[in-house]
């Protein structure tokens, strides 16, 4: 197994990120996509300890800490507003909430409206979506409170089924962009210890995935502090893994960096309700890392 061979061999879990990018120079196809030429391959897979309040986050290059655990909150509470992340300083999703990126996808809301994107599909699955103003409490399927509750349970605690998915055929054509990261799972086992797999259909290696990492780890950790468990294992597959052309020099530099070790995180207390956390909650310590990379983001 993966996680065996990395323990074995005292390797540095970042390293399995480096060597994914490593390979795709290398052996990658070129491929004319959808938003510019991409370097691809098919079918990849890395492992994360969580143990030890360990969380990996990127070192060999700095990983936006803050705007990373924003939008992870922004996710859990259901939200689809831009506008409520461009208030916290966060532009991640600026590019696809413009009226014109809207218009170009025959969407007809507003500007910053994103429709039922992450955060409607998790809490409100499938719920009719008018605009990101509407109240859709109790509409639809709470996916994300439905796991939650299961893993509070002792009976169906250690269940194969604690799963959320964002990918809604039915209102793929009504969102901004259909989700990247597609599917994940909860899982535990013996000693109420917590994993999460997760599995993405398309992964921008130089800017998604380190955010990806780095959110579904934390997502992981908060989640076993609220339903009294040990965070232990991030498991990340991907289907589609590529790399834009405009980002292999940005990448070929970072490969050349030898990681430090990874910080720690903890969650300062535990809520009641899952929609209460704040970014004050999540205490990060000792990360250690290299100056930033700049890439430009891919619309």
């Amino acid at each position: 197994m993966l996680k065996t061979i990395i323990k074995q061999n005292n390797i540095h879990e970042e390293t399995q990120y480096l060597n994914l990018i490593q390979d795709l120079l290398e052996n990658g196809s070129l491929e004319k996509g959808r938003n510019g030429n991409t370097i691809c391959s098919i079918g990849s897979a890395m492992y994360f300890s969580l143990e030890n309040n360990k969380i990996p986050i990127l070192t060999t290059k700095k990983v936006a800490v803050k705007t990373c655990l924003k939008e992870l909150l922004w996710f859990i509470q259901g939200k689809t507003d831009n506008k409520l992340l461009k208030n916290q300083n966060v532009h991640i999703w600026d590019l696809n909430g413009t009226k014109e990126f809207l218009e170009s996808r025959n969407l007809p809301y507003e500007e910053d409206d994103l429709g039922p994107i992450y955060g409607h599909q998790w809490r409100f699955f499938n719920s009719p979506y008018t605009n990101c103003s509407a109240d859709y409490e109790n509409k639809g399927i709470d996916q994300l409170q439905k796991v939650i509750d299961d893993l509070k349970n002792p009976e169906t605690r250690y269940s194969r089924r604690h799963i959320v998915s964002a990918w809604n055929p039915c209102q793929i054509d009504k969102m901004a962009l259909p989700p990247c990261h597609v599917l994940f799972q909860f899982h535990v086992t013996k000693n109420n210890k917590l994993s999460c797999t997760l599995y993405q259909r398309s992964g921008d290696v130089g800017l998604g995935v380190p955010f990806n990492i780095m959110s579904y780890a934390s997502f992981t950790i908060l989640i076993a502090k609220h339903c009294n468990l040990e965070p232990y294992e991030f498991i990340y597959f991907l289907g589609n893994t590529h790399i834009y052309e405009n980002h292999k020099n940005a990448l070929e530099t970072q490969i050349k960096r030898t990681p430090f070790e990874f910080p720690t995180m903890t969650i300062k207390t535990k809520k009641e309700n899952i929609n209460d956390y704040t970014l004050d909650d999540f205490v990060i310590e000792n990360y250690k890392h290299h100056e930033s990379i700049k890439m430009i983001m891919s619309q």
